[in-house]
């Protein structure tokens, strides 16, 4: 029986993603030479014209026929890969995300590490990879190698040095666009990274540890990666040896065509475990023809809060499969309301595309101009429908949200172990509950108890059981004791929602399987 303030009641798994373990990390792949600083320079004066890219879209050969040698590969893109030598300004520090990256490398910043990367009084020096992706000399990098720049050089593959100016950047794709004055550079070819399959053959190449151009080979290990979280990501995911350095370089298939560019690997000591993200060449095309034409990227806004949908949300939301994106908020009088949307809908497709979870729809919406009218595919009740929403241009911080990631977890949730009381004013201003939210607090989880272990904790609120609002806690204990069956379907607000900012998330207890 569920009891205010005593034992029992609902849980969930706070989806998030599982890619940062006890004593790993992530690593920026840009090498920090001696009393070193990476951060981000501020736009360059550009033409806003098109950018002349080279563009391949035909299928890569997936015969059974393994080439002997990749060296005829290598040596027409090799050419295309750069050196990128960043001096920054005296006390320049990192910005931070950046500082985020590298603590996780070197330490805190007064861990007593001798020319350290968090800032100092001299100039500083940095070391990364590029990409040319025009004759004319644009050339793709990361933007954490060139942060906060004072002084860019690029170094050719001919042995060439030249004085490179950022035309702009793009913190959320981890972009960055460099101009130099050169002609007829050895371009590369950009592929269709959409077309990509989990195992083709793949070639890194970049600038490792600054010991010069290395290749190394693997597969793409998985596509559609999320790693950081309040990041427009989509990578893919590599076991190609990537390593310090390697950032902003060429990511090819064995027809020597770019694919992605190298950003980021997942490491326990720093260096190359064989798990590598590179941002795939289409979004890094989106970003960079952004950045020519209109000197910015603007983003797409739709104003819901989103979250991935389990096989227990499906069923309960009757859609016949786990793809799509579940709605919990809709912002007032953003274009998702105008549209008609509501939390509870579970949107299956976008403009056409096929929606398979949360951070895929993000990222739709973010990379669709805003003033667009799209149609964004819904299922609501059980039956499809199709809306048609005007996007907006999204605030600082916010687009299609997501509240949770998959992680992947088969433990099975379940009710007990939860308390509640009801929601004065008091106690939401004692937890920083907005006063538009309405519900149950929970009070207490037993730590031993299945709500504990998904995730449910003290200071949650429940909105909803089985879609029906509740007013106090009271109300949910009454409503406990009318569930048919053994799962229960919550709409939870927590304050631990994207960006810390707080929000709601629906989630299924399934007290059969405890």
């Amino acid at each position: 029986m569920f009891h205010r303030n005593l034992k029992q009641f609902f849980s969930m798994k706070i989806h998030r993603p599982k890619i940062i373990a006890t004593g790993a990390a992530l690593i920026a792949g840009a090498l920090l030479m001696v009393g070193s600083s990476i951060a981000l320079s501020p736009n360059a004066d550009s033409q806003r014209t098109s950018l002349n890219l080279k563009v391949d879209t035909t299928p890569v050969n997936r015969d059974d026929k393994q080439p002997m040698s990749y060296s005829p590969i290598v040596q027409k893109v090799a050419p295309s890969v750069v050196k990128i030598f960043v001096t920054t300004k005296p006390d320049n520090r990192l910005s931070r995300s950046d500082l985020e990256f590298f603590r996780r490398f070197f330490g805190e910043p007064d861990g007593g590490m001798p020319n350290s990367p968090f800032g100092g009084g001299q100039a500083q020096h940095a070391l990364g990879s590029g990409v040319i992706l025009s004759s004319d000399g644009y050339i793709l990098s990361n933007n954490h190698v060139v942060n906060n720049a004072g002084q860019i050089r690029v170094a050719l593959n001919d042995g060439r040095q030249f004085p490179a100016k950022v035309v702009g950047t793009d913190e959320k794709t981890d972009v960055a666009l460099l101009k130099i004055g050169a002609d007829n550079l050895p371009a590369v070819a950009l592929a269709d990274s959409d077309k990509v399959e989990v195992g083709d053959v793949v070639l890194a190449i970049g600038n490792p540890f600054g010991i010069g151009q290395t290749v190394t080979k693997g597969i793409v290990s998985a596509k559609n990666r999320t790693a950081f979280g309040q990041m427009d990501e989509d990578f893919i995911q590599t076991d190609a040896a990537i390593n310090p350095g390697n950032s902003g370089g060429a990511l090819v298939d064995t027809q020597g065509r770019l694919v992605g560019m190298n950003t980021a690997i997942y490491s326990r000591t720093g260096g190359n475990m064989g798990i590598g993200f590179a941002v795939p060449s289409n979004l890094a095309r989106w970003v960079v023809d952004s950045l020519v034409t209109k000197g910015r990227v603007d983003r797409g806004y739709l104003g819901v809060s989103i979250q991935d949908v389990t096989p227990e949300l499906a069923q309960a939301f009757k859609v016949k499969n786990s793809a799509g994106a579940l709605v919990g908020d809709v912002s007032p009088s953003s274009p998702a309301e105008k549209a008609g949307l509501k939390s509870g809908d579970v949107i299956v497709r976008f403009d056409g595309k096929p929606v398979e979870n949360a951070s895929q729809l993000k990222l739709h919406v973010a990379e669709t101009a805003p003033g667009s009218s799209v149609p964004v595919e819904i299922n609501r009740d059980g039956q499809t429908q199709t809306l048609n929403v005007s996007l907006g241009n999204f605030p600082k911080e916010r687009v299609a949200r997501s509240n949770s990631n998959s992680d992947q977890s088969d433990n099975h949730e379940a009710l007990a172990g939860v308390g509640v009381q009801d929601l004065d004013q008091k106690t939401s201003e004692e937890l920083g509950i907005p006063s538009n939210v309405r519900g149950a607090v929970v009070s207490d989880v037993a730590q031993d108890s299945a709500a504990y272990e998904a995730g449910l904790r003290p200071g949650d609120v429940i909105v909803e059981i089985n879609h029906e609002p509740v007013r106090n806690a009271e109300d949910a204990v009454a409503k406990t004791k009318q569930i048919q069956g053994n799962e229960t379907l919550l709409k939870v607000w927590t304050k631990g929602g994207a960006g810390g900012q707080g929000g709601t998330r629906y989630l299924t207890v399934n007290e059969g399987s405890r």
